[in-house]
């Protein structure tokens, strides 16, 4: 494997992983709420099973101080590998829990441990492996390696429908619930191992290992963040907030939206998210590169800006009812975030010095995601109560991007810098 692809692979695999996840997890929710939690009332079985997946989402930002501090103080590379065999390990055991049948209490006892545990190592997942593939960068391509984390994600997600629809049209309804569902989560042996593998024989990154020939290496990487990162850290926390909103309400909110409100079949409105996560997955890397020849400012900017101004346009006609309105809506929308996600990893690695670079990000990138992101769908549900309006989500979108324009006014360039 040539050093480029085998550094790409070990910066993108823990996302994949973690991503994938996450998509199984939600696909099978009523399964596992059913098994874990019976009740005999289906919503409440579904409302338990989001229940212990909120509770991974309150772990993030104690695995970015974590992972932040294990990155800053013995190398992305250690952090990395110990993230990957928790999130490998706790992924395939979800597949081996006895259900509430065979063991009572102890089983939902047992699957909330397993997302706390999960939730630690997504924590100080993605920011590691972008700092890692930013810090591995040539200096003129700095903006492309920080898109392979996000692209990461995306490719997770993607693998993870695919999986879900292919395991519901082979297999019956009363073999997914005695035994199907496990296969799901075991996939997940297979991304882990390869990804043990390529991160443990992959060198540490460039900047870390001169930061230790120097000596310069933080003693207290976090007492340093809060008395001279302070600046850096809100700015990483405001313009997150719009990646964690942005984020959840276009890519897993709408398609929700679109089943529940608009009242389209479910693998119309799953349809739709595809195509959506298709078109942002082939825009991360192009808009990757395009920040490292105009730099990262214009892009952030111009995502913010016509968020800003079509969030609420771009909804009114996703809910018009037309499956055409919806799926140019929904692709309208990746376009325009895509440029945001794609430049928003490399953008926050390169505000921060090396010596606190894993922290900092970790826990400003990580706070919004915990706060704003998990609750987005919610947040959005409760708006449309409210209001009785289908497009007053957008609101939601609004604010947190006019939080990220202002924030984007302040920031300096850095695509042309070296790093600090």
């Amino acid at each position: 494997m040539k050093a480029e692809k085998k550094t790409f692979f070990a910066g993108m695999v823990g996302n994949i992983l973690e991503w994938y996840d996450f998509v199984v997890y939600g696909f099978l929710a009523a399964i596992i709420g059913k098994l874990f939690f019976p009740s005999g009332n289906a919503t409440v079985e579904l409302l338990k099973s989001f229940a212990v997946f909120a509770v991974g989402f309150l772990m993030r930002p104690v695995g970015a101080i974590i992972f932040g501090y294990i990155g800053d103080k013995f190398g992305r590379k250690k952090a990395l590998t110990i993230s990957i065999v928790m999130m490998a390990i706790s992924t395939t055991a979800i597949g081996l829990l006895p259900t509430y049948e065979t063991v009572g209490i102890l089983a939902p006892v047992l699957l909330v441990l397993l997302k706390l545990i999960q939730g630690l190592s997504v924590g100080g997942e993605y920011t590691t492996s972008v700092s890692f593939l930013v810090e591995y960068a040539p200096q003129d391509k700095r903006g492309l390696y920080g898109s392979v984390g996000i692209l990461g994600a995306v490719v997770g997600i993607l693998l993870g429908s695919a999986s879900g629809a292919f395991i519901t049209k082979v297999l019956s309804e009363d073999a997914l619930y005695s035994w199907g569902w496990r296969v799901l989560f075991f996939t997940g042996v297979i991304l882990g191992l390869v990804g043990y593998y390529i991160r443990k024989h992959i060198d540490e990154t460039p900047k870390f290992l001169e930061l230790e020939y120097e000596e310069l290496k933080s003693k207290s990487p976090l007492k340093e963040l809060f008395t001279k990162g302070r600046s850096q850290l809100l700015k990483t926390f405001a313009l997150s907030t719009f990646q964690a909103v942005g984020f959840y309400i276009i890519f897993v909110y709408i398609a929700s939206h679109l089943s529940v409100f608009v009242k389209f079949p479910k693998s119309v409105a799953l349809t739709i998210n595809t195509v959506s996560m298709i078109i942002l997955f082939l825009l991360i890397p192009v808009f990757g590169f395009l920040s490292d020849k105009y730099g990262r400012k214009p892009f952030i900017l111009f995502s913010t800006f016509f968020t800003l101004i079509l969030a609420y346009p771009l909804f009114s006609f996703i809910s018009s009812g037309s499956f055409e309105n919806a799926l140019i809506g929904q692709v309208v929308f990746a376009v325009i975030v895509a440029g945001f996600m794609a430049i928003l990893p490399t953008t926050l690695v390169e505000i921060f010095p090396t010596e606190i670079r894993n922290s900092g990000y970790s826990i400003g990138y990580n706070l919004p995601f915990a706060i704003f992101g998990g609750t987005s769908p919610l947040i959005a549900t409760y708006l449309i109560k409210e209001t009785g309006n289908l497009a007053s989500p957008a609101y939601y979108l609004m604010f947190a991007a006019a939080i990220a324009f202002i924030t984007g006014l302040f920031l300096k360039e850095t695509a042309k810098e070296p790093l600090k």
